[in-house]
């Protein structure tokens, strides 16, 4: 199991992302949508954080806890207008 390392939001824009997609499994990317749907709705209203776990190109885990503000068709946007690809995102809690 590869070490996750805590990451800021501001310090995401640093990292470079793989076009290739993290969750081959299309009911794990369902699951992930409806995490980030329900992340998007805990952020807006109640400005609640999640913690996001992603892989950069280098295949290195990171996490990340912030508030997520808009999930688009391929990237959520977090609060400070950081945007991360969704396809890089392994988890949403």
């Amino acid at each position: 199991m590869k070490t996750i390392l805590t990451i800021e939001k501001e310090n995401i824009s640093n990292l470079s992302f793989s076009i290739a997609e993290v969750i081959p499994d299309p009911n794990g990317q369902k699951k992930r949508m409806a995490d980030l749907y329900r992340s998007q709705t805990l952020g807006n209203l109640l400005h609640t954080k999640v913690k996001i776990t992603f892989e950069a190109a280098d295949q290195q885990i990171y996490m990340v806890e912030t508030t997520v503000w808009a999930v688009g068709n391929s990237f959520v946007s977090l609060k400070g207008g950081v945007f991360l690809p969704i396809r890089s995102i392994l988890q949403v809690d």
